[in-house]
């Protein structure tokens, strides 16, 4: 028998090994690996990586278009992200709630929906002054979280990371006459005016890890006031014109 590999050889054999595995995770497209030992190898996006789909088009991100939901690393993102805007806005004071999409994942499972691919939340348009981040945007803060001012209109969008623009949009809302209303319509079904009641007061449920992030009280009325009756009971994906929900996909 040969002598035994020196430890520069073993070092080199296993760079290779790793070298080869991660490629082939690369060519699968597979995110996360769970390994023998129950430790988690992650292969996906980063803060340093951009994420792992391009621009979505008609509310139809690419990996539903294949037939794939959120890359677990995007899911990672979106909730470090929320989990970071919501304890600034907490402590500046800024009055928020769950919006849309992200509020229908709270009342289903108390998390974000497995196929989206941002987070909305509503605020009182006269508390955004309180919050240092929104009322510098653009500016990064210094866990490297980007605050801006939507391109598209008069809302805010806080990006993961300068190369990540996973984010959270936050919908200023203003009360005129009992009703919430805004200054930027997007024509999405759920974007629409409600009674200021829901929001007083607002409570307490489940999201992305935080044990309370804040919604409208009777949620589920107002998800239906917002995408209409059973929204809760039948999931359905943002554009169903396009692609419709089926089955779980692989």
């Amino acid at each position: 028998p040969g002598a035994p590999p020196s430890r520069h050889g073993r070092w080199k054999a296993e760079r290779l090994a790793e070298g080869r595995r991660r490629r082939l995770m690369e060519e699968l497209g597979v995110k996360l690996e769970v390994l023998a030992d129950g430790r988690q190898r992650w292969h996906g996006c980063g803060k340093a990586t951009a994420r792992c789909f391009g621009t979505v088009h008609a509310q139809t991100p690419q990996y539903l278009l294949a037939g794939r939901w959120t890359p677990p690393c995007c899911l990672r993102a979106l909730r470090e992200t929320a989990r970071h805007v919501v304890a600034a806005l907490e402590a500046a004071g800024v009055r928020y709630w769950l919006e849309g999409g992200s509020l229908l994942g709270a009342v289903r499972h108390g998390d974000i929906i497995p196929w989206d691919y941002d987070v909305d939340l509503g605020i009182y348009r006269e508390d955004v002054h309180k919050c240092r981040w929104l009322a510098a945007a653009p500016a990064e803060d210094a866990e490297g979280f980007v605050w801006e001012k939507a391109a598209e209109g008069d809302f805010y969008r806080v990006h993961y990371s300068r190369s990540n623009r996973l984010h959270v949009d936050l919908w200023p809302f203003y009360p005129r006459a009992g009703v919430m209303t805004k200054d930027t319509w997007l024509g999405h079904r759920q974007d629409v005016e409600f009674p200021e009641s829901f929001l007083t007061p607002r409570v307490p449920l489940p999201f992305a890890g935080l044990a309370a992030a804040m919604a409208p009280n009777r949620p589920r009325q107002f998800l239906e006031l917002k995408f209409g009756a059973g929204a809760v009971e039948r999931p359905q994906y943002p554009n169903p014109a396009l692609k419709r929900l089926e089955e779980e996909p692989d």
